[in-house]
């Protein structure tokens, strides 16, 4: 199964973001615990507890003392939380995720093949508009094949 394209969708007062139903479906078909987190804590990326569990997995097998696994833990931690699904299909933002994202009211949510992210609307635009897909982009991807 993969997450593939944008939905805009609100996050209401409480921080509950209601999922798309483009993608409800799908996430229902791992269960209804996901871990939602960030590295930048300008976006927040939900992923099904199976697909955290096996990034999890595979950072087991790092030497601790790894300064890029140490880093992405930190922030992964700080930013994240484990959470159900409602009955209702809504997702609890963290509340610091929530706040340093900015992911009040209107967000962008976008599938990215086995999570989701969620980004503040606006940011989003200014993103696409100052970060432009390059030449570059397409030979480094070109690079691994796609």
């Amino acid at each position: 199964m993969k997450l593939r394209g944008n939905c805009p969708a609100k996050v209401d007062e409480k921080g509950r973001l209601k999922i798309p139903a483009l993608f409800l479906e799908q996430l229902k078909e791992y269960g209804n615990q996901f871990y939602i987190t960030s590295t930048t804590g300008e976006t927040a990326r939900i992923y099904p507890m199976k697909v955290w569990s096996e990034i999890e997995d595979r950072l087991e097998k790092m030497p601790s003392a790894n300064r890029a696994k140490r880093k992405f833990l930190m922030r992964t931690s700080y930013y994240g939380q484990t959470v159900e699904l409602d009955g209702q299909g809504r997702l609890l933002l963290p509340t610091v995720l929530r706040e340093s994202a900015q992911t009040k009211g209107d967000v962008d949510v976008l599938g990215n093949l086995d999570y989701l992210e969620v980004m503040n609307h606006t940011r989003m635009l200014d993103q696409l508009k100052n970060e432009p897909y390059t030449d570059e982009d397409d030979k480094a991807l070109e690079d691994l094949g796609i």
